[in-house]
């Protein structure tokens, strides 16, 4: 049995607690020579472990979708973007012993590759194709996981968030599935441009709470949606056109669920290098206790491909409306794990015999299908309870 290595790992140290020790060379951003209309990126992603959790079951890759390689960082990376696009993915894994951990590489793997097969040699390269190879490869990620987790009883409810973002001119289309996040951060301040598929979510939109009471709630960790325990997926599709000096941050709840936006556009508005930008939210995260693991991918768009912020622009959650994308495709082909095109590697002799992460993480995964039932319920009661009043 064998699974595959994340894309976005490099020959990386790790302290004693397996947090990724990250090379610091502290370098400043600055535009390398390109012709006129290049689209710049200044990038870097890094993954911790946090302050509790014993295993990473976080996972992340960044790519270039011309060459279909993933970057590495070491240390900050400035890329021209190329014609095919650039792809920017955070997954969060959940599930008992090391599911979660499994869920979420193979998502990156899966994603990718789907990408690499469907896209990067594709006759066209227009918006809807880009969005709907997108969500095609979300879909397979989601069928090879669950069969994979059929196929291995020991991993039953294994799953992982995916928040996937493909830059594509100057515009960015996004996959999303579960709760991991995507920011735009534009002139100090840092929007949601993704919705979290949660319960409180859910509730926030049904007027039951607010927003401020669905922070301090003791349900937020719980999702409605996620790649792996279902057959199929309900996978929220926008796009966000990007301006000069904009900032990407992909980020998981382990970073969200304790970092302020304020915070977040504070600290990428004060570090332009998104190196340390990255550093300071981590530090962040873990000053807060660093209950869950901490994973966050930060772009900033440079470069004279794109035009300057007008105060009319809009950002936030905004659906990527194609009829032919509206519906689910059809039935999508599961891959054999063994046929991932990157490194394979055996699994480990102790996976199932290690130490299972806490108890909040194993219930997100066995209670995901009771709970989609429950909102559902009461969310038929609320509505029918509101008609009848008003009757």
């Amino acid at each position: 049995m064998t699974f595959p290595v994340p894309l976005a790992a490099t020959p990386v140290r790790r302290d004693a607690t397996g947090a990724r020790l990250t090379v610091n060379h502290h370098p400043t951003p600055t535009d390398p020579i390109t012709p006129p209309g290049a689209i710049v990126l200044h990038v870097f992603a890094h993954s911790d472990v946090g302050r509790t959790r014993e295993h990473n079951e976080d996972a992340f890759v960044v790519a270039d979708l011309s060459r279909g390689d993933p970057l590495s960082f070491d240390h900050l990376r400035t890329e021209r973007a190329g014609n095919r696009g650039t792809l920017f993915m955070v997954a969060d894994g959940m599930g008992g012993a090391a599911a979660g951990e499994i869920a979420s590489e193979m998502a990156v793997e899966v994603v990718l590759q789907q990408l690499r097969r469907r896209w990067r040699d594709a006759k066209t390269v227009e918006p809807v194709a880009f969005v709907g190879t997108l969500k095609a490869a979300t879909e397979v990620a989601n069928a090879t996981i669950h069969h994979y987790a059929g196929d291995h009883p020991e991993l039953r409810g294994m799953g992982t968030t995916a928040t996937i973002a493909g830059l594509l001119g100057d515009t960015l289309y996004l996959a999303q599935v579960g709760d991991s996040r995507a920011y735009l951060v534009r002139d100090g301040v840092a929007i949601q441009i993704t919705k979290d598929q949660s319960l409180m979510q859910r509730l926030i939109e049904a007027g039951e709470i607010t927003v401020e009471e669905a922070e301090l709630s003791d349900r937020r960790n719980i999702i409605l949606q996620a790649l792996g325990p279902e057959p199929h997926v309900k996978i929220d599709l926008t796009h966000q056109r990007v301006r000069r000096n904009d900032v990407l941050v992909l980020c998981s709840d382990g970073l969200s669920g304790l970092v302020k936006p304020e915070q977040i556009a504070q600290a990428v508005t004060e570090e332009a290098n998104p190196e340390l930008a990255a550093e300071r939210l981590v530090d962040l995260a873990n000053a807060s206790g660093g209950p869950d693991n901490i994973t966050v991918v930060i772009a900033r768009f440079d470069g004279t491909g794109l035009e300057s912020a007008a105060p009319v622009d809009e950002i936030g959650h905004r659906v990527f409306d194609s009829p032919d994308l509206m519906t689910p495709t059809s039935t999508p082909p599961v891959l054999r794990v063994e046929s991932i095109e990157e490194t394979i590697a055996p699994l480990p002799p102790d996976l199932f015999e290690r130490t299972p992460p806490p108890v909040e993480r194993q219930r997100r995964g066995k209670l995901y299908v009771r709970v989609v039932a429950a909102v559902g319920i009461v969310l038929t009661l609320f509505f029918l309870w509101q008609v009848l009043t008003k009757l």
